[in-house]
């Protein structure tokens, strides 16, 4: 995989619970069902006895309720959710229809925009695919690359190679010197006018290296894409698949919000948990379906929510746990697969296009719900993984996580301490660092 950052550093990481109401994570935020919105229940009129009329009489028009907001499907279901965390002054998903006085224009059914996306790290091994993907994306007419000259391939190669397939999308490429370039000086051109950026970065762990080291060598090369990104294009998206996940994100968050910008821009790329889930139950099942994975992206964090999907649901209750363990350590299963030759480039990448095909939807205008790692204090920590709507501003809500079955309760119960463990390690690199400006 081709790795990306801070190129002057190192180169370029039981007890039933009761989760049902979320406090928003955010200053402003509302949470549960909306209040002071119930519908408006017309009262029976009095008439005195009618007159024969050759015609029926004409009444007053009903009145007029604001139309659901429309969800693009993408693994989640596409009705319009329960009550949920609501951001700043838009209250969308209401549990009740909501009396207006205005008229309401209908909302787009299909997205339309012309986004500049840069993928860093784009001639790597899950660069590569997720630039393709991209580019046929037709959200988007311009697409940036950003690597390494020690790339698997050159990003000049890789730019030439998409250039030529048919659409309106640009490609462009920046190559930065290993341990000699920084993003913050060479990157201003691909990241200016940006609206997302997708950060396929990182190395993997090494024989003998503690998860602690690698957390400190990908944090450093996570900072080097974000401080970049702060500078250059402080109102896009900025999407991370660096491991470990769990710790990068809150590490890359925290600095963002030291800086002064909207952490609803930072987002934690966990949707591979959910695409596994999805193909696997639908090997067993035979139905498509669409499974909430909550709490982090690795290992005992995945929690897939078989019970919220009709198909999962379907699935008999002793199956689960193995199933369960299955999503959790299907990473390995690709690893052994491609005997020690690489990792899950091509699922994560297709996942990772996805995700971004939502981001850029919602900031079309067209809400999308999609399961992402983002700052949310669920269960009293600030970062975890549900379902999240992604508008105009990032991350618009968080979703609630619903009833869960008591595996799934125990298996929280577990998660929950993992998590935090994970979310202080990110939380103490960024208490001692701050953006170069």
């Amino acid at each position: 995989m081709a790795f990306y950052g801070n190129l002057g550093a190192q180169g370029f990481a039981s007890q039933t619970l009761a989760p049902r109401t979320i406090a928003a994570p955010y200053a402003g935020a509302t949470v549960g069902t909306v209040s002071g919105y119930a519908p408006q229940v017309a009262q029976p009129r009095a008439y005195a006895a009618q007159p024969t009329f050759t015609s029926q009489p004409a009444f007053a028009a009903q009145p007029t309720y604001a139309a659901q907001p429309t969800y693009i499907q993408s693994g989640i279901s596409s009705l319009a959710p329960r009550a949920a965390t609501v951001l700043g002054s838009t209250v969308l998903g209401a549990a009740q229809p909501v009396r207006i006085s205005q008229p309401v224009a209908a909302a787009p059914t299909k997205p339309e925009g012309n986004f500049k996306v840069c993928v860093v790290g784009g001639a790597g091994g899950i660069g590569q695919p997720l630039s393709l993907l991209m580019a046929q994306c037709p959200l988007v007419s311009e697409l940036a690359i950003i690597d390494l000259n020690v790339a698997m391939v050159p990003a000049e190669g890789v730019q030439a190679d998409l250039s030529h397939i048919e659409g309106k999308c640009k490609v462009t490429s920046t190559v930065l010197v290993l341990n000699e370039d920084k993003a913050i000086d060479k990157a201003a051109d691909a990241l200016s006018g940006c609206d997302l950026v997708l950060v396929p970065a990182g190395v993997p762990r090494k024989p003998g290296q503690d998860r602690k080291d690698l957390l400190n060598i990908n944090c450093d090369i996570a900072k080097g894409t974000v401080e970049a990104c702060a500078k250059y294009c402080p109102n896009a998206v900025v999407a991370l698949i660096v491991n470990p996940v769990n710790s990068v994100v809150p590490a890359m968050c925290e600095l963002w919000k030291k800086a002064g910008l909207d952490p609803r821009k930072i987002v934690g790329i966990s949707t591979l948990d959910v695409v596994r889930a999805n193909k696997f139950v639908q090997e067993i099942t035979g139905m498509p379906c669409s499974i909430p994975v909550i709490g982090g992206h690795a290992g005992k964090t995945i929690l897939p929510l078989f019970s919220q999907d009709p198909a999962g649901a379907s699935i008999p209750g002793d199956m689960i746990p193995e199933l369960d363990e299955r999503v959790q350590n299907a990473g390995t299963e690709v690893v052994k697969a491609k005997n020690g030759k690489g990792s899950a480039t091509l699922s994560m990448a297709y996942s990772g296009a996805r995700l971004g095909k939502a981001v850029l939807s919602g900031l079309a205008g067209v809400p999308v719900i999609e399961c992402a790692y983002v700052e949310s204090n669920m269960f009293g920590g600030p970062y975890f993984a549900s379902q999240v709507e992604f508008g105009r501003e990032g991350v618009m809500r968080i979703l609630p996580i619903g009833d869960l079955t008591r595996h799934e309760e125990a298996r929280l119960e577990e998660l929950l301490p993992i998590l935090q463990d994970e979310i202080q390690d990110g939380l103490e690199y960024a208490a001692t660092r701050e953006f170069a400006q």
